[in-house]
């Protein structure tokens, strides 16, 4: 795992190997912030746009990444989040985010990594829909059954391939198509 970068949202389970952060997770704790005042409300829609800016940037670079320009992104990173606007919260999360400038960067040494985590939080998606939608299973095989259906539902898909032909395929019923209603013998 010397080579392996983990994406994540911050969550501690997730600190393995080399780790980035998820702009777009990093991002939410702004629109948490409860403004009381005009000028809060200015100062949390200035930074936001103003790291917004920034992320397409690091996006744009991603796409071809030039030697030199992670010098650049360093400085900026450092106005952006070494600013005081005097909403003290604000000041607070900035710097927060500010002592995760590594992790936030790591696209800058690994242009490949994701700058997000959302393709694999679409990945959990729908075992995330199916548990809330059903309440859950009642026991630890049914949890690991509904899992792995779901998991080769959602690789099937990737591949473009059809889940039911690959479930009759891995249980020998390759010829019967659905909606045919013949019987193997016939």
């Amino acid at each position: 795992m010397d080579n392996t970068v983990v994406v994540s949202d911050d969550a501690g389970q997730f600190r393995v190997a080399r780790h980035a952060l998820c702009w777009v997770h990093a991002e939410r704790h702004l629109q948490k912030l409860m403004p009381a005042s005009p000028k809060q409300a200015k100062a949390v829609e200035l930074v936001r746009k103003t790291i917004w800016c920034f992320y397409r940037g690091l996006k744009l670079w991603k796409q071809s990444p030039s030697p030199g320009a992670e010098a650049l992104f360093r400085r900026q990173f450092n106005r952006i989040f070494g600013q005081r606007t005097g909403y003290k919260d604000l000041d607070a999360l900035l710097a927060r985010l500010a002592r995760c400038k590594g992790e936030l960067l790591r696209v800058l040494e690994r242009p490949e990594i994701p700058l997000h985590t959302n393709a694999s939080e679409n990945d959990l998606r729908a075992c995330v829909i199916k548990r809330k939608v059903s309440g859950g299973t009642t026991s630890a095989d049914g949890r690991v059954a509904r899992d792995v259906m779901l998991g080769l539902s959602k690789t099937c898909r990737k591949l473009r391939l059809s889940f039911f032909d690959y479930l009759g395929d891995r249980l020998g019923l390759q010829g019967i198509s659905r909606g045919s209603h013949r019987s193997p013998a016939s």
